[in-house]
């Protein structure tokens, strides 16, 4: 009897392995566990350990060809966000995103920023239906947004005060955000 659970278990695993070594399955398997990852709001930060951008100096060109300078972010509430197609927990969060982006894209400034190809990132949007404003950059990050990895997510306020820094992936479209900046919308 008990040979019979190990070899259940141990072919279970080797299915396991299979399928994450296997391209065409690893990236959506990927995908599905950062989807359950990404049901966490992000953390909203202490107003004592607040952070503030070190820099609006960054050139970026959205899909259409049409430039964007950070600094005319400066006063506004925004969302930055560095991602990319090939990311899973870009992936899975992509959803929230594109849900909160269609509620306040007249109320904040959203940011996104990706440094894959302008072909690349339109087949995905219209693969997935997303009309999120996305850009290039085509001068280097300030050194806030010079990140390591992605997606890494920053909401800041109207002062430039980092109010969320979130690592991989999150549920951008979840109450915590909502009200987080809509209360940065009344000040």
């Amino acid at each position: 009897m008990a040979k019979r659970k190990i070899s259940t278990k141990n072919i279970i695993f080797i299915i396991i392995i299979a399928l994450l070594v296997i391209p065409q399955t690893r990236q959506q398997i990927q995908i599905a566990l950062h989807t359950v990852m990404a049901k966490m709001s992000p953390k909203v930060e202490q107003e004592d350990d607040l952070e503030q951008v070190s820099s609006y100096n960054w050139q970026l060109q959205d899909l259409e060809g049409n430039s964007f300078q950070l600094d005319q972010a400066k006063g506004k509430v925004t969302l930055v966000n560095m991602w990319a197609t090939w990311c899973p927990p870009c992936i899975a969060e992509m959803p929230s995103l594109q849900a909160l982006y269609n509620d306040y894209k007249d109320k904040i400034e959203f940011v996104l920023v990706s440094n894959e190809e302008e072909k690349v990132i339109k087949a995905f949007f219209k693969e997935k239906n997303y009309n999120l404003k996305t850009y290039s950059p085509l001068t280097e990050a300030p050194e806030t947004f010079n990140v390591k990895s992605i997606p890494r997510t920053f909401l800041l306020d109207r002062d430039g005060n980092i109010i969320i820094d979130e690592s991989g992936a999150a549920n951008w479209n979840s109450e915590t955000v909502r009200n987080t900046i809509d209360e940065l919308l009344k000040i």
